[in-house]
């Protein structure tokens, strides 16, 4: 069941990251692994700072600031 909630969550933090970064999104598949590792990279930072996410509103808002991050280094990268 852990597995499905974090493809949901993946699959909405990457909707989100994609909206806010002026983007429509990269496919569905690619949203749902963008916020999978946008989570993981939500983790770190939001660890760094003292903050833990516990319920599933708090996971996807971790999960979409570390997607924004993730799309921000990829496109600085790329250029």
């Amino acid at each position: 069941m852990r597995i499905i909630w974090s493809l949901i969550v993946g699959g909405v933090a990457g909707w989100l990251a994609g909206q806010m970064m002026k983007g429509g999104g990269y496919g569905l598949l690619a949203n749902i692994a963008l916020g999978i590792v946008g989570g993981i990279i939500g983790d770190l930072v939001f660890g760094v700072l003292g903050l833990a996410a516990t319920h599933l509103l708090g996971r996807i808002i971790c999960a979409t600031v570390g997607a924004v991050l993730l799309i921000v280094v990829v496109r600085a990268v790329r250029k």
